[in-house]
């Protein structure tokens, strides 16, 4: 067996390189059509259009971003800690109905276990649920920029109709935020049903997602 150090380095970090170029792409894309969306709507309204740098700092671009960062990782927190005790017969997302895993083991302190298991106490605590934490924290962070975003696109296009604008506290109670939100999290929640039951009847031979073509449909996990 190969040394880890004597792969590529794009072997050994292709699946991380490839989504962040996509991620990368995609973005950069969705700022510069963004970008030419929001100017037709100030030409329209007979306003000076405006440079890539200065749509930025809008609220259409930061809603419009964060909007879809938020559902990301809301989808990500609930799937990593629903899995800790749902199950789901046949699923290969889900942990076998009722055999042990391996992921439920009690951590064991040794030379190459990270820092936190081998200091223990509150830090391992801490380390346990870390995964979910990190989730949680970003979803929160993209759901408070996303309004923030929200609210100042919503201003905006007010003063474009020569409307008066709204404060933060009347914005959060009206229909276009959480229009915006529940659009997004429908459609995760969506995509992960999705995976959960297909894998148990659908196979990918070779993915880490699906269960070995030739297992049982009502086998559980990824075998």
């Amino acid at each position: 067996m190969k040394n880890k150090t004597s792969y590529s380095f794009f072997y050994r970090n292709g699946l991380s390189l490839v989504f962040l170029g996509l991620f990368t792409g995609t973005l950069g894309l969705q700022l510069l059509t963004g970008w030419k969306v929001y100017n037709e709507e100030l030409q329209e309204a007979q306003r000076p259009a405006i440079k890539l740098l200065a749509y930025l700092r809008t609220g259409h671009c930061i809603s419009a971003t964060f909007e879809n960062f938020e559902s990301e990782f809301l989808q990500m927190a609930m799937y990593v800690m629903l899995t800790v005790s749902l199950r789901q017969l046949g699923s290969a997302e889900s942990k076998k109905l009722d055999e042990p895993e391996e992921v439920d083991r009690e951590p064991q302190p040794h030379p190459n276990a990270p820092y936190p298991v081998r200091k223990g106490g509150w830090i391992l605590k801490l380390y346990s649920s870390s995964l979910f934490i990190c989730f949680a924290l970003l979803f929160l962070l993209s759901w408070v920029t996303h309004f923030y975003g929200s609210w100042h696109h919503h201003n905006t296009e007010q003063q474009l109709k020569g409307l008066p604008t709204d404060k933060a506290t009347t914005y959060f109670v009206m229909p276009e935020f959480w229009f915006e939100t529940f659009q997004n999290w429908q459609s995760e929640f969506l995509s992960v049903l999705s995976i959960v039951f297909f894998t148990i009847f659908l196979r990918q031979k070779g993915s880490p997602e699906s269960k070995p073509v030739d297992a049982p449909n009502n086998e559980t996990g990824k075998g």
